[in-house]
C-alpha cells in the first residue's frame, strides 16, 4: 500500500510537466496548525531540510502556525535531522497530569509546562534561527480584539462566539475580533494580505519565544500570551484561528517575484531555466481549511486559485486507516488514553515510525524524474 500522495495546483502541475521539481523551485514551504497530526510530517521534515532542500542555494520562506511554527522554527536550527528527532520526541512525550482533585490539567499548568518545554528547546539559540542564511521565518499568531483583547473568563467565550457568528457569514468580518499577526524575521511576507486583516511585526529574540508559545496557545487549554514585546498590546492566541491550513494568496506576490530573481538564481538551479516560485506543503489531508473556526464549513475546503503555485504531500486516506486507531494522531488521544501515558506514547511512535514510508516515497518520486501518472491536481 501506498503512504503518499503528492498534489499539485495548476501553475506547479505544469510546471513539473515541463522540468520536474527541483530544490531550487521552493521559494516557500508552509506548516500548518494541526497539533499530533503533524507528528506524521517528522520524516519528510528530515528529508526534505536535511537532505533535498539543501541542495539549493537560494533563500526560502518557512511560514507556520501552532504545530507549525514549531516545525518552521526548528527547520532553521543547525543540524535539523536531528533537531526535528528530538522534536518528535518530545512531541509524543509530553505528558499534562490532572490537577489534584481536577478531571485534567489546567489551562495554566499547560501552559507553564509548554512555556518551559519551549525553553529547553530552544534556550540559547535563538539568534542562530533567525539568522539562518537562507531560511526566512514566518510565525502567525491572532491577536485578539473587541472583547478578546483580553482574556477572561466571561468575555473570551462571548468573544470567540462573536467570532464564530461573524466568521460563518463572512471570514474577512472575524476580523473585527481576531486579527492575523505575522512576527517574521524578514520585512517582506510571501503571501498577499488582502484576504484579511493583517499585521506583520518584527520576530526577535526579545519575543521569539512569546511570538511562538502563542502561536501554539489552543483557546480553553492554554492561555493567551498578553503584551509580547514589540507589537501592540493585547492577548495573543494560536496562529490556527486565523490561518488553520495557510490557505493564502502565495500566487500574486511569488509569480510577482518570479520576474525579479537574481541572475545567479538560473546557475544555482543547475538548469537552463529559471526556477520555479513554488509552495512545497507536506500536510495531513489534501483540504487546505483556512481557518480553526472553518472546520465545520464543508464550502471552504476547497482549493482555490491561491494553491496555483502549491505541490501538496500528503498521506493517503487508506494508508491512514492502517495506523493505530485507523486515523492519524490527534489532540482526543489525550482523553482516549487518559491517565494511560504508555500506550499514547506507542501509538504516537508508530504512526510517525510508520510515517516513513511517505519520505521514501517522495525521495524516490523526485529520482524517477517526477512521474506526472503520480501526480493529481489539486
Amino acid at each position: 500500500m501506498k503512504a503518499l500522495q503528492i498534489y499539485a495546483g495548476a501553475t506547479a502541475h505544469a510546471h513539473i510537466g515541463r522540468q520536474g521539481l527541483q530544490p531550487a523551485d521552493i521559494a516557500v514551504l508552509a506548516g500548518a496548525a494541526g497539533g499530533p497530526k503533524g507528528l506524521v510530517l517528522g520524516p519528510l521534515d528530515r528529508f526534505i531540510f536535511g537532505d533535498w532542500l539543501a541542495r539549493s542555494t537560494l533563500p526560502v520562506d518557512l511560514v507556520g502556525a501552532s504545530i507549525g511554527a514549531w516545525r518552521m522554527a526548528t527547520a532553521c536550527l543547525g543540524e535539523p535531522v536531528a533537531a526535528f528527532a528530538r522534536l518528535e520526541h518530545d512531541y509524543i512525550h509530553q505528558h499534562y497530569a490532572p490537577e489534584p482533585g481536577g478531571k485534567g490539567p489546567s489551562a495554566d499548568q499547560v501552559s507553564t509546562q509548554f512555556a518551559q518545554s519551549l525553553h529547553s528547546f530552544f534556550g540559547g539559540r535563538v539568534a542562530e534561527l533567525l539568522l539562518h542564511p537562507r531560511y526566512r521565518l514566518h510565525i502567525f499568531t491572532s491577536h485578539g480584539r473587541g472583547l478578546l483583547a483580553r482574556e477572561g473568563a466571561l468575555r473570551t467565550p462571548l468573544g470567540y462566539l462573536g467570532a464564530f457568528v461573524s466568521n460563518a457569514v463572512q471570514r474577512k468580518a472575524m476580523g473585527a475580533w481576531l486579527e492575523r499577526v505575522v512576527f517574521s524575521s524578514t520585512r517582506q511576507l510571501p503571501f498577499a494580505t488582502q484576504d484579511y486583516r493583517t499585521l506583520q511585526v518584527p520576530l526577535q529574540e526579545a519575543n521569539f519565544m512569546q511570538a511562538l508559545q502563542a502561536s501554539c496557545s489552543i483557546p480553553f487549554v492554554l492561555r493567551a500570551v498578553h503584551d509580547i514585546p514589540g507589537v501592540a498590546k493585547g492577548a495573543y492566541w494560536d496562529g490556527g484561528i486565523t490561518d488553520y491550513h495557510l490557505h493564502l494568496d502565495y500566487p500574486s506576490v511569488l509569480n510577482t517575484a518570479s520576474a525579479s530573481l537574481p541572475e545567479d538564481a538560473v546557475a544555482s538551479a543547475g538548469s537552463a531555466a529559471a526556477p520555479a516560485r513554488l509552495v512545497l506543503y507536506p500536510h495531513f489531508q489534501r483540504a487546505v481549511i483556512p481557518g480553526w473556526l472553518d472546520k465545520s464549513l464543508a464550502w471552504r475546503h476547497k482549493p482555490t486559485a491561491y494553491l496555483s503555485n502549491t505541490v501538496m504531500l500528503a498521506p493517503r486516506p487508506e494508508w491512514v486507516k492502517s495506523l493505530p486507531n485507523g486515523k492519524l494522531p490527534d489532540r482526543n488521544d489525550f482523553a482516549h488514553y487518559s491517565d494511560d501515558l504508555a500506550g499514547r506514547v506507542k501509538a504516537w511512535r508508530v504512526a510517525a515510525s510508520a510515517a516513513a514510508q511517505m519520505a521514501d516515497e517522495f525521495a524516490h518520486w523526485l529520482d524517477g524524474g517526477c512521474s506526472m501518472a503520480e501526480l493529481e491536481q489539486l
